[in-house]
Formats: C-alpha cells, structure tokens, sequence
C-alpha cells in the first residue's frame, strides 16, 4: 500500500509537533514529523534503536552526548543506540523531517 501524511495514522506529541507513521514494524519505524518554531523533545536515549533523522524543511539542531549539531535541509544525522539526545526547532520557521529507527523505538525510550 502507498502511504503518505494522507492515509496513515498521525498523533500529536511535545509542543503541537506532529506525527505520521508511514511505517511501522518490529524492526523498522518511518515516521515524517512537523515541528513548529521554537519547540523541543525532551532529552532522552534509546536502549536498543538507532535513529537516522533527514531534514526535508528548515534546520534542526541535535543535543548528542553534549555536543550540539545543526543539520539542514537535504542533510541528515544518525544517532546510535544508549546516546543521550533530542532534537529542536531553534529557529523561526516550520522544520519537517523524517525519523528512520532500527529496530522500531516503540517500548524502547528512556527519558532521563
């Protein structure tokens, strides 16, 4: 089946941040996600899940193991498993990106 932000499950989380689960499975999560101007996750690691996030609108900033890493539209960052993390949304316009985890990050995220 063909999937897009039109025909697939969306949730909302964080500040009014958004959502869509292209895929969803045991050992692979696509999600396509929205957040608006000056919103942030909160700080967190995954156990056992390595995320690659690609920017497809606006620039991302990434808190990773105390370093901090701007990446833009077209670019994209991977964070390994038991990595402190989380994305923001610094800047004034709209940041839309995609969020490939392996194996899925459902039951494995650890806030700290």
């Amino acid at each position: 089946m063909i999937k897009s932000k039109n025909n697939t499950e969306h949730y909302i989380w964080g500040n009014a941040c958004d959502s869509w689960v292209l895929k969803d499975s045991q050992n692979l999560s696509v999600k396509q996600e929205i957040m608006p101007a000056g919103t942030a996750e909160k700080l967190h690691f995954h156990e056992y899940s390595e995320q690659f996030f690609y920017i497809l609108k606006g620039e991302a900033v990434f808190y990773c193991d105390d370093e901090k890493f701007s990446v833009k539209t077209g670019e994209s960052i991977s964070v390994l498993p038991k990595s402190k993390h989380y994305i923001a949304n610094e800047s004034l316009e709209e940041l839309e990106f995609l969020v490939i985890s392996n194996p899925s990050t459902n039951n494995d995220r650890i806030e700290i």
